[in-house]
């Protein structure tokens, strides 16, 4: 894999961090960040089966290439943070998701506020299943950003097309337009702290997998975007990850691509084993 430099656009944030501030979990682009999404899987026996599997399936080399984080359901955080913490395994705690207020009447929510309480490094914010199936605007997803920032995490802000809109030639522009108005307002710092996961929808659980060309095109297109629009110290230190069917055997040639610097897994991460494997993606490189 490309050696990827770290850039002063990496900032500490603290725990007064603004919504134009940093993140916390960020540590720059020489190090890959593989995150795996378990979606509505897993209650939380599962989950702490499952993270004591990863953690055995991994050692202390991995976790010095590679840093990993799982994101459980919400029901699963807390038994998922105390086994996390109890057996000192290195792995980040991710949420998938979070309301964009503090506190209220937002019946079923879960805000940033709680899940700082649980130790959560990093929520994503704005996946594609929650910009389609429950209708959130790229205004939602900036809303949501600003609240993880605000408590100082780190958002993970995904973008990208659909197959009509890629078949179109569209998928530059989606991926700009959402760009543009998820990140609206968040200053250079900010930005280039935070991470960014591109997802072809059309690859997202179909088992079609954007080529590994295919995939740079769209991450570099991401971070040029983000040069020409927050300038080349965010661009720099951003980290662009690909999620979209990421299995063990494409994760090797996906990730020696020069523009990205870790994976959004889905449902390869329920299974301890094979996300293992996509986290040890170094070790099957040809």
């Amino acid at each position: 894999m490309q050696n990827k430099r770290k850039t002063s656009g990496q900032v500490e944030a603290s725990a007064s961090a603004s919504a134009s501030g940093t993140s916390a979990g960020s540590k720059g682009r020489d190090k890959p960040l593989v995150c795996g999404n378990w979606k509505m899987n897993h209650n939380h026996f599962e989950a702490i089966q499952t993270i004591q599997k990863l953690a055995y399936a991994l050692n202390s080399d991995d976790y010095h290439h590679v840093e990993v984080c799982v994101h459980p359901p919400f029901t699963d955080l807390r038994s998922a943070q105390t086994v996390l913490q109890a057996d000192n395994i290195p792995i980040a705690l991710g949420a998938q998701d979070c309301h964009s207020a503090d506190a209220g009447a937002f019946t079923g929510e879960v805000s940033a506020a709680m899940l700082a309480k649980l130790d959560v490094t990093y929520v994503i914010v704005g996946h594609s299943e929650r910009r389609g199936l429950f209708g959130e605007s790229d205004e939602v997803v900036n809303a949501k950003a600003r609240s993880v920032l605000r408590h100082a995490m780190t958002p993970i802000v995904c973008v990208g097309e659909t197959f009509d809109q890629r078949r179109a030639g569209e998928a530059h522009e989606v991926v700009s337009q959402q760009l543009a108005g998820s990140l609206d307002g968040l200053d250079e710092a900010a930005v280039g702290a935070l991470v960014v996961a591109y997802e072809p929808v059309w690859a997202i659980g179909t088992g079609e997998t954007a080529t590994p060309s295919d995939a740079q095109d769209m991450c570099a297109h991401v971070r040029a975007r983000i040069s020409q629009g927050w300038g080349s110290a965010a661009a720099a230190g951003v980290r662009v990850l690909y999620g979209g069917s990421v299995k063990p055997v494409n994760a090797a040639d996906l990730m020696e691509k020069s523009d990205i610097d870790g994976a959004l897994v889905g449902g390869a991460s329920l299974n301890a084993e094979e996300f293992a494997r996509i986290v040890n993606h170094r070790l099957y490189a040809t």
